[in-house]
């Protein structure tokens, strides 16, 4: 699978942390070098067939449909994008006109990830969103008048303004357009963000813990009774929908990350390209690779198998994980793992161990209590 970080963003929202420019300045240069770098770095995946590319960021849909076809041409001619290969565009929901949906319908995208985050006028300008609740309806519409079924949209919960209502309402809407698939972040206060300087300054109340767990909990009832599966902490599917590539991503396939600041991953070591844009044009135009790379110890293959095994309903195999790395280890998961179980936060079957509905709202803290860490 390809990730492809688009860095542009028209404003920065108050809470984001994710690398991007509000300057279109150099668009094209940009795409360029990304297009050089999918060149540079055909020979990272061992299995050259690409069942998934993920157009991230920042956001994409500031990209027109030529310049996303062209970065798919350039794929397609390092790497075989198999038959009904997933391919997905973030979208802000006020890029989303008649025009450039319709644009759109000529390039391989079959799967549109749209930022609605919230219904509400006053919750989008707190957090500092382009578009409007007018644009979040109307974007949905658009896309699905077109014909495009395979919809995802993100909504945040767990921050000052949303009230429980508001919250059932937010969901009621989605649950109401029939979208196959929900993806559902709490929100985070990250360093050095206007989120994190307005609650230091008193300008913004603070993120209150029990609220996000209520509305988790919320988020979790009302879609099950919807008819969804909660097949990862943060993603609801209908009818089976799950999103391709990121259920790979968290069953440890390995994937290619392009683009300013993107991450790639394959099996044994970490690498992350520089978080600069001119950084990374000028390194990738002089046919240097802009990155940092991370190999990872045998404790750090093991953390990451919990890590991301344990937010899906597959749950952590067992014997997978002592196929792998030994008794030893998955001995050591279960003792760790048996105050969670007494306490039906985890639940044991078919050697496989998964979180229950209370155990999602302590993920983290049960995560890291099975980690291993060297005595």
């Amino acid at each position: 699978m390809i990730y492809v970080h688009i860095p542009f963003c028209k404003q920065a929202c108050h809470y984001c942390d994710f690398h991007f420019s509000t300057s279109l300045q150099y668009k094209s240069e940009m795409i360029n070098a990304i297009r050089r770098e999918i060149e540079l770095r055909a020979a990272y995946l061992e299995d050259k067939k690409v069942e998934s590319i993920y157009f991230g960021g920042g956001t994409p849909s500031l990209l027109e449909a030529e310049e996303i076809a062209r970065i798919i041409d350039t794929i397609a001619m390092h790497f075989d994008i198999v038959n009904q290969a997933e391919i997905t565009l973030e979208a802000n929901p006020d890029d989303l006109n008649a025009a450039k949906v319709n644009s759109l319908r000529n390039t391989a995208i079959n799967r549109f990830s749209i930022g609605i985050q919230s219904f509400f006028e006053e919750d989008l300008k707190w957090m500092n969103r382009a578009h409007n609740q007018q644009e979040a309806l109307a974007s949905i519409m658009r896309v699905q008048d077109a014909g495009f079924e395979n919809i995802t949209c993100d909504l945040i919960y767990g921050y000052p303004l949303l009230t429980d209502e508001k919250w059932r309402h937010n969901m009621q809407q989605l649950i109401d357009f029939e979208i196959p698939h929900i993806s559902s972040y709490s929100m985070t206060v990250e360093n050095k963000t206007a989120l994190d300087h307005f609650i230091k300054k008193g300008l913004s109340p603070a993120i209150d813990s029990d609220q996000a767990a209520d509305q988790m909990s919320l988020l979790i009832h009302t879609l099950k009774a919807a008819g969804y599966e909660q097949y990862e902490i943060s993603n609801f599917a209908k009818n089976g929908r799950y999103a391709r590539h990121n259920t790979n991503y968290w069953k440890g396939k390995h994937y290619l990350g392009i683009g300013p600041s993107a991450h790639s991953f394959n099996g044994t070591s970490r690498a992350w390209n520089v978080s600069n844009n001119a950084k990374y044009m000028t390194s990738i135009n002089s046919n240097q690779l802009p990155l940092e790379i991370e190999e990872l110890s045998t404790l750090d293959q093991i953390n990451e198998s919990i890590m991301t095994s344990l937010r899906t309903m597959w749950g952590l195999d067992l014997i997978a994980l002592e196929s792998k790395f030994g008794q030893s280890v998955k001995n050591r998961v279960l003792k760790d793992a048996e105050p969670f179980l007494a306490e039906k936060n985890l639940v044991l079957e078919e050697n496989k161990l998964r979180l229950t509905d209370p155990g999602k709202l302590m993920a983290d803290h049960i995560m890291s209590e099975l980690f291993i860490i060297e005595d």
